[in-house]
């Protein structure tokens, strides 16, 4: 396998780093080919995974011959049998050098075109031409796969939603979280008793933090001495700086947000669009309550039963602060919702199934990928939820109609007829059951539309 990232931080880079650490376990040897510079490189090297430099921008340039080539070089080189694609960057790059000749897997991790603002009908042209060189669409939420059939972007794939490890973000006692206050008083001069919102995220136009600075004047005029954390570093982040209202403190990047989560009376993820945010993720598995804006993803992770408290429309500072001070306002409400959220994540979101399904996703590719290695990760075979093998063409199962449905019970005990059973939320979507060829069989070549994958005449070699 040969993952390629142009994000060296963030929820891109640690959903990277998750795959392989789960890939490096199950005995797969995955590759890595993303910047040198940035913690992703180093943190993939320290699994054991071999790591090339790919010196790509974030936006397409001047760069974008080069960085195509390098791709296409890298795969020449290392002859992968499956190439994960991660983000737009590489999603551009990778798509433009492979042209289908490879089995190719892209996960958008939210869709560029959300991000384009006047080239947005070019982006959208864009992502519908390149399905013809993607084998296999990984949507994390079924907003992200809606959002991208309303474009017209028309694929085989699945939704996998977002995944955290349950074991390393979980919830502290009471004595432990007022250490961590008492601790953070004295590093960062944050009153102990203080209400405290913290916000974690890159700071960038995507997450949505000007809008949470906005609204923080009206939260303090009804809340005096609560205080607002910001989380992270990134583009704007001078800019918000200088607009920040009083009460508001920036840390700069942190290695491990989990005392920030731990010290939170409220986390808040003020988004414009995403895939399906981890930072969220995480903060529930610690539980804390959220309050998120309504993007794709931040309705499937949420209880039905706290909606009505937790969301909020996105870019509006007025029901953004109206929110955060009722939560703030309810502290039994808050521990209500802390308990619900972390129960959901554990249930529905537990890193080792999605790890699991993705690989299931690789299978529909490459049948012969075995499910687990001798050391699968998390002391649990990861390979007991797997995404079944599609039903062959012109079978009477699911796969013809479109879907595959989920695991028959909350524990993902194998479904009907002994297949084994997806992740809670998890989804396979199949017009047809298209398989890479094995080595030695004819190249596949895609066609005009996706729909239409032939071995290619040549009988020209398939990829390894």
């Amino acid at each position: 396998m040969l993952h390629v990232a142009q994000p060296t931080g963030g929820g891109v880079a640690r959903v990277v780093l998750d795959l392989l650490r789960d890939q490096v376990s199950a005995g797969l040897r995955p590759a890595l080919l993303c910047p040198p510079t940035g913690p992703l490189a180093g943190a993939a090297r320290a699994l054991g995974t071999l790591v090339l430099p790919w010196p790509a921008g974030r936006e397409p340039g001047p760069g974008l011959a080069r960085e195509t080539a390098d791709v296409l070089r890298a795969v020449e080189t290392l002859a992968p049998r499956l190439i994960h694609l991660h983000s737009a960057k590489a999603g551009l790059a990778g798509r433009l050098a492979l042209r289908g000749r490879y089995p190719t897997v892209f996960q958008p991790h939210a869709w560029s075109f959300e991000a384009a603002g006047p080239v947005r009908p070019l982006a959208v042209r864009w992502e519908r031409h390149a399905t013809r060189w993607t084998h296999r669409l990984l949507w994390v939420s079924h907003a992200e796969r809606a959002a991208g059939l309303r474009a017209g972007v028309v694929a085989d794939g699945a939704v996998i939603p977002n995944g955290v490890d349950t074991a390393r973000f979980t919830p502290l006692d009471s004595a432990a979280r007022r250490g961590v206050r008492a601790g953070l008083h004295a590093v960062h001069a944050v009153p102990p008793r203080a209400p405290l919102v913290v916000c974690v995220g890159r700071l960038c136009r995507q997450k949505g933090q000007d809008v949470l600075l906005r609204a923080w004047p009206r939260v303090l005029r009804r809340l005096p001495d609560a205080r607002l954390v910001l989380v992270g570093d990134g583009p704007v982040g001078e800019a918000l700086r200088a607009t920040a209202p009083r009460g508001v403190l920036f840390t700069g990047a942190v290695d491990d947000p989990r005392p920030w989560y731990a010290a939170a009376d409220l986390v808040v993820q003020p988004s414009r669009w995403e895939g399906m945010a981890l930072t969220p993720l995480e903060a529930m598995a610690c539980g804390r309550p959220v309050l998120l804006t309504d993007v794709a993803g931040a309705r499937e992770c949420l209880p039905k039963e706290h909606l009505g408290r937790c969301l909020v429309p996105p870019g509006d500072p007025r029901a953004l602060a109206s929110a955060v001070v009722g939560l703030l306002a309810d502290p039994p409400g808050r521990v209500g919702i802390g308990v619900a959220v972390r129960r959901r994540v554990r249930r529905h979101h537990d890193l080792r199934g999605a790890t699991a399904a993705v690989r299931g996703l690789y299978r529909t590719l490459l049948p012969d990928l075995p499910a687990s290695g001798p050391h699968p990760a998390g002391g649990a075979d990861p390979g007991a939820v797997a995404l079944p093998v599609p039903f062959p063409p012109g079978s009477d199962g699911p796969a013809r109609a479109g879907l595959v449905p989920g695991p028959s019970g909350p524990d993902g005990v194998p479904g009907a007829g002994g297949r084994p059973a997806l992740p809670a939320g998890a989804r396979v979507f199949l017009r047809r059951s298209h398989r890479v060829a094995p080595p030695g069989a004819p190249t596949i070549r895609p066609g005009p539309a996706a729909e239409d994958r032939r071995p290619a005449p040549d009988g020209g070699a398939g990829p390894r």
